[in-house]
């Protein structure tokens, strides 16, 4: 698979590279981009054989909140039904492994996990990337990740990965949240190499302090919610230790006319901090979002609508100013150099940690020119 690939239109100063479940796992956990969740009774084979969503690398088929309790079983039927659907196509020369996109199950509590992992074909594991844990603690991780280390030394021949989700009211509240951010960064810490990223859930958060961001609002003008989120990014992003996957946007594009020119020549931040209509509210704040996302250090973003991919995963690609500073940075054994456009000083060792995730997101979504080559990748998927 490759991000941003919908036509040649687009040219990049440095290509998006390819990856699938077997890349290196240091490059793979940027490559979630605009995930996207869907219920877990979806027949997401289809979707992704006649390929209905454009620009789809990866997605969480959810046990959890997506569906009724009730409809478990059925839901778990369904997906181990879909997975053997993908192999087929597979093995008839339907799909290559380009067509398939990362595929996560959202578990809805220990015990489901457990029981779903037992029903696993041998013959599916290549098929799907891992697991997903929702409202993941330090009372459950080291159920949940015991059961990980378990599955991957019993089929070492794949690998398995998971996402906690931290969402629980033990985090959203001051008092506890610190003393629990800690102990679970020492059960992840412990099973490091399974993890691909570390997911937030903010409709959690905001339920509970019951609030709800408005379409005119990001996430981060929620004081509570943005409290929450400052404290996680403090203790899982520090010095690249895990990659860490922004909030979801609620909101999305009702009509499909609603376009914006790609040749105007702008600048796209200063657009949406002073909030300058591109195409309209709901589209414009999920924009305005990913880059505020971006700037405090999230990768890629929780996504619950597909429209919402192709944006993601556009504003996730880098210009080439800053590919160049982070290369010249990484290339450079220490002390200060002004940057190669002469407008920045870069410090070597303090930037150091930027500029591999620069280069990381780099390889993922490609380099482009400037901001104004943001619009055009976005425009190129609307024809």
């Amino acid at each position: 698979m490759k991000h941003n690939q919908y036509g040649d239109k687009i040219s990049f100063f440095k290509e998006p590279e390819r990856f699938d479940k077997y890349s290196e796992k240091d490059f793979l956990s940027y490559c979630l981009g605009g995930t996207l969740y869907m219920p877990a009774l979806k027949n997401f084979a289809d979707i992704i054989i006649n390929r209905k969503i454009s620009g789809l690398t990866s997605i969480v088929v959810c046990f959890e909140d997506a569906i009724d309790e009730k409809d478990v079983p059925a839901a778990e039927v369904n997906a181990l039904s879909q997975l053997d659907v993908l192999k087929k196509a597979s093995d008839d020369g339907i799909v290559s492994d380009d067509d398939i996109p990362l595929i996560f199950f959202r578990a809805r509590n220990t015990e489901q996990f457990k029981s779903f992992t037992k029903r696993i074909k041998v013959e599916s594991l290549d098929y799907f990337t891992g697991f997903v844990f929702p409202k993941f603690s330090s009372d459950d991780a080291e159920e949940y990740l015991k059961e990980l280390d378990r599955l991957n030394k019993q089929y070492p021949e794949t690998i398995m990965y998971g996402m906690p989700i931290l969402e629980s009211k033990t985090i959203a509240f001051k008092e506890t949240r610190f003393e629990e951010l800690l102990k679970i960064k020492s059960y992840l810490d412990e099973y490091k190499k399974y993890i691909l990223n570390v997911r937030v859930g903010a409709t959690d958060f905001s339920s509970a302090f019951a609030v709800r961001r408005g379409i005119d609002y990001s996430i981060y003008d929620i004081m509570t919610v943005r409290d929450c989120l400052l404290d996680i990014l403090n203790v899982f992003s520090r010095n690249n230790d895990y990659t860490v996957s922004g909030p979801v946007w609620e909101y999305f594009l009702v009509s499909k006319d609603n376009k914006f020119d790609s040749t105007l020549d702008f600048s796209l931040q200063s657009s949406l901090l002073k909030r300058k209509r591109l195409i309209d509210e709901a589209i414009d704040g999920l924009l305005r979002e990913v880059l505020l996302d971006i700037a405090n250090g999230f990768v890629g973003k929780t996504a619950i609508h597909p429209t919402h991919i192709k944006y993601i995963n556009a504003m996730l690609a880098v210009t080439e100013e800053e590919y160049n500073d982070a290369v010249q940075i990484l290339e450079t054994s220490g002390g200060v150099v002004k940057s190669e456009k002469s407008n920045k000083m870069n410090e070597i060792n303090p930037h150091r940690s930027w500029a591999r995730k620069i280069f990381n997101r780099a390889r993922a979504y490609g380099v482009i020119k400037d901001e104004t080559e943001f619009l055009k990748v976005i425009a190129e998927t609307e024809k």
